[in-house]
């Protein structure tokens, strides 16, 4: 038979604050393929849409934001991988 188990202590909830879309909250910021600048900030180091649960994107702009990223892409504003390096 099992040894008995020592009782659980409870962990502390901590407060996580809720992150809020910035394009909700600025309504003048526009999502477009174009702007290099605002969407790179939206892709990772490796070159990796990042998902709106990390950033904090509601789905309507995460929406929007992966589709100019991806348009970007295309036209070769944005890389599709991320830094690139020389492998020898």
């Amino acid at each position: 038979m099992a040894p008995p188990r020592a009782p659980r202590q409870h962990k502390k909830k901590t407060f996580i604050r809720k992150r809020v879309c910035r394009f909700c909250a600025d309504k003048n910021l526009d999502i477009d393929y174009k702007d290099v600048k605002t969407l790179s900030s939206f892709i990772s180091d490796q070159g990796k849409i990042v998902p709106s649960r990390i950033f904090g994107n509601c789905a309507k702009h995460q929406r929007k934001c992966s589709e100019a990223i991806k348009r970007a892409r295309q036209i070769a504003l944005l890389p599709y991988s991320g830094t690139s390096r020389v492998v020898r």
